[in-house]
């Protein structure tokens, strides 16, 4: 079951934000502080407490993670006391919390539909953009025994990184694994928390000797084999294209069209041009593919959202102004000097 809507009011960067995303991919655009990263950190942060006992407040708090652990640093910044609302929904079901920057103790609103929002799980992941499984080794423990300054998405993502591969297989998504394999040369395997590239050629050689892009699509290869991202799951990825060869961006989009097309709900922000051109380039009509560009009003210069159905349609796209620009002052120095 995908999510169908997100509001936040008076959180964060967000004064009154009201999307609501595809059930295929989610592409997240604009400009640094327009809030794209704290948007997914809210989505996932839904998805994992329908797996656990946590509040919602306490999930947000360790996925921002901000001083102090203090809840009320998450409400937007103003100079009388505030309330923050967030919501989340999926189909009929919506979760819900809302805290004061007045109120140092959160008081906490176990709703009926918030136990509902519990009683079917939503698998998630979320990809940050710092790459964590060549600091794998003793991480965990760490984290789990000690008041470490890590957001928990990162002790996350080794979790699911450490799943072992399902007894069946699914065949849906085995192409997948074989490109992948070809593009970095082999297949991941782990050892005593450490993890490995096993090249096809024999040989291993360990993630802290690896290019950091192949350590990428390696940590891919990982969560499609283990199951992670299976139908009905959501992937959340800030910055794909971070340590990323350009080269490789025609695959990796491929990849998550292919994911989006088995049932994976795909949200990522991203700033890099190449990256939004290749999934324009390769969706067909009948992928479910939504341009969400965060942007500040004009009008109050708080932040809002435009969404398009097509990359021609988004709006601004600050991305293709600075490429667009980058080409004109590159022409215009190529020019520079000739005479008619």
């Amino acid at each position: 079951m995908t999510l169908t809507r997100v509001r936040l009011k008076r959180f964060t960067a967000f004064e009154d934000l009201d999307l609501e995303p595809s059930p295929g991919i989610n592409a997240i655009v604009g400009a640094n502080g327009t809030g794209k990263t704290h948007l997914m950190k809210v989505c996932y942060a839904a998805c994992e407490v329908s797996k656990s006992g946590e509040s919602f407040t306490d999930k947000l708090v360790n996925v921002f993670l901000p001083s102090g652990r203090g809840h009320w640093r998450l409400v937007k910044r103003q100079r009388k006391g505030s309330n923050a609302t967030v919501e989340v929904h999926r189909a009929e079901q919506c979760l819900r919390t809302s805290f004061s920057n007045r109120a140092v103790i959160a008081r906490y609103a176990d709703t009926q539909q918030n136990r509902r929002w519990r009683d079917s799980r939503i698998e998630s992941v979320y990809i940050p953009v710092k790459e964590m499984l060549a600091n794998a080794p003793g991480f965990r423990s760490l984290y789990g025994n000690f008041q470490i300054h890590f957001e928990s998405v990162y002790a996350d993502i080794l979790d699911r990184a450490f799943l072992p591969a399902p007894r069946q297989q699914s065949s849906v998504f085995q192409p997948l694994l074989r490109k992948l394999q070809e593009a970095i040369g082999g297949r991941v395997s782990i050892e005593n928390e450490e993890f490995f590239l096993s090249v096809t050629k024999g040989g291993s050689i360990e993630f802290t000797l690896l290019a950091e892009g192949f350590r990428k699509l390696g940590l891919l290869w990982l969560l499609i084999r283990n199951g992670a991202l299976s139908k009905g799951s959501v992937l959340f990825w800030d910055e794909p294209e971070a340590n990323l060869n350009p080269k490789l961006y025609r695959l990796l989009m491929h990849v998550l069209l292919e994911l989006q097309r088995n049932g994976v709900q795909i949200f990522l922000a991203t700033h890099d041009y190449v990256i939004l051109k290749e999934l324009d380039l390769q969706m067909t009509n009948d992928d479910k593919v939504a341009f969400h560009a965060l942007h500040h009003s004009e009008e109050d210069g708080e932040v809002v959202c435009h969404t398009s159905r097509d990359y021609l349609g988004i709006h601004p796209n600050a991305i293709a102004e600075a490429f667009s620009d980058v080409y004109d002052r590159t022409v215009e120095r190529s020019l520079r000097g000739l005479t008619v």
